[in-house]
């Protein structure tokens, strides 16, 4: 019969993830996890094989994190869902830096990038839905309302900036309505 197992591969993700919190995307090691839940590194490597595996794990949970506190932005009703997506992937960026750090800033250059087509596709589908932009219109406006609501939440995760929520609402709901009036006066 063999043995008991007594460290989980749930248990070894979540132990890595409170070390990013704490040291950031380099608090992925063996041994840090290791110290952090009282045991060998052998527990480490008999539920993953290379600690790229369990880095991935990590990304993907952090992942799950992020698309939680989204889903409860959204449906908290304090703003409209479009706008309530942005407000969240910043709020991540202020309460979860090293998170945020691990899933939208790091080095990518070597990854086959895979980006989630879901999430993107339903935001557009949304853009579309709000402004009667299609297509090429409406994905180019996500892209740009994206790259304003990336670059507040850097700001924040990097602790380069810090506003507050009624200056953040203001500036996105700014960004959009300047969008969607440049768009509709290139479509007259």
């Amino acid at each position: 019969m063999p043995p008991k197992v007594k460290i989980t591969k749930e248990a070894i993700v979540d132990a890595a993830v409170d070390l990013v919190r704490e040291y950031g995307p380099d608090g992925i090691n063996a041994r840090g996890i290791a110290s952090a839940l009282r045991c060998s590194t052998q527990p480490v490597f008999s539920n993953f094989a290379t600690i790229e595996d369990l880095r991935f794990a990590v990304v993907e949970r952090a992942d799950a994190i992020s698309r939680e506190a989204m889903r409860r932005e959204i449906e908290s009703g304090m703003f409209p869902p479009y706008k309530a997506s942005g407000m969240s992937y910043i709020r991540f960026a202020k309460e979860e830096k090293e998170l945020f750090k691990l899933l939208y800033m790091r080095d990518r250059s070597k990854e086959s990038v895979c980006e989630d087509a879901g999430m993107a596709a339903e935001m557009v589908a949304v853009v579309e839905r709000n402004t009667g932009l299609q297509g090429d219109g409406a994905r180019l406006f996500h892209l740009e309302m994206w790259a304003c609501v990336h670059g507040i939440a850097t700001m924040f995760a990097t602790g380069f900036l810090d506003l507050d929520w009624e200056l953040v609402s203001k500036i996105l709901t700014d960004c959009y309505q300047g969008l969607r009036k440049r768009y509709e006066t290139e479509e007259a």
